[in-house]
């Protein structure tokens, strides 16, 4: 079959879930990450014959698409704040909001010009951890996820980028485990924030697909972890330090309130589509 031939296939099959427009980019991933083809290869050469090997290995992944893979563990990688990341399904695909907490973060830091040592709470594939050392190459990054395979996909992002990084496996939820982490002037979390109740509402490509542990938090402890990293800072992040956090969109007033206090200025933050996202606080005071 030709190229030409085999792409309208693919095109035509894929619309049973994504739009033209969407069904275009995600066969151009594929038959550029399989094939090193993309579209202006195949209309150029449009009756290039495709080998048997390269049909079946399309046809393998068009399978998993139409079984509502995401087309990013499909490829096995994707790209965050214009870096290269390899992603499984041991850890979320990173988000273009969370993109955005890091340009916050680099924004503020870049201004200062300071060494800091910065903490990523629940890192997953590493990709703030590692944007963050690539942009700001003087700081120091500690990453910690409760995953094993999660940290063996950020470690491999952290080679794959070429940045030093200081991953550690431990739960933040138990204070017990706080004692192996330092003190840090950044912390900065994506933590777990959806509600499990919203399971039903969200796209099967997610529930099925992306690590549940690092998306679901009970539906009676929606700010689980803000509460818990809020309790951390007291002992883990330094006089006059920050923190940066990802948050629900319809629980950033609450989880504002949660590091509210006299001294602090505690600022919330949207995403380009208009829905608050994000939370900053600084500087962090004890009380």
């Amino acid at each position: 079959m030709t190229v030409t031939d085999y792409y309208q296939y693919y095109l035509q099959q894929l619309q049973s879930l994504y739009s033209l427009e969407e069904a275009g980019i995600v066969a151009g991933w594929v038959w550029e990450q399989r094939l090193g083809l993309n579209r202006m290869d195949i209309l150029k050469n449009p009756r290039q014959l495709l080998t048997g090997g390269q049909q079946a290995m399309l046809e393998t992944a068009l399978q998993q698409l139409l079984s509502h893979q995401p087309v990013q563990y499909v490829t096995g990688e994707t790209w965050f704040y214009n870096l290269k990341f390899m992603v499984n399904e041991q850890v979320l695909i990173p988000r273009p909001e969370t993109e955005e907490l890091v340009k916050w973060i680099t924004d503020d830091e870049q201004k200062s010009n300071r060494e800091i040592s910065i903490l990523d709470i629940g890192t997953g594939s590493g990709c703030i951890a590692v944007a963050l050392k690539n942009q700001l190459p003087a700081a120091a990054l500690t990453a910690v996820d409760i995953s094993a395979g999660a940290l063996t996909v950020a470690t491999k992002n952290a080679a794959i980028n070429q940045t030093n990084i200081d991953f550690i496996q431990a739960d933040i939820l138990d204070p017990e485990q706080w004692e192996q982490l330092g003190v840090f002037d950044i912390i900065v979390s994506n933590p777990p924030y959806i509600p499990a109740r919203e399971k039903s509402s969200m796209d099967k490509n997610v529930i099925a697909f992306e690590p549940g542990t690092a998306l679901f938090v009970p539906d009676d402890s929606p700010l689980l972890f803000y509460e818990t990293i809020a309790g951390f800072a007291h002992t883990h992040l330094k006089p006059g330090g920050k923190i940066y956090l990802e948050v629900h969109q319809d629980h950033a007033t609450e989880t504002a309130a949660i590091f509210d206090a006299p001294g602090r200025q505690v600022e919330i933050k949207k995403d380009i589509n208009g829905n608050e996202r994000m939370v900053k606080i600084t500087p962090f005071l004890k009380q």
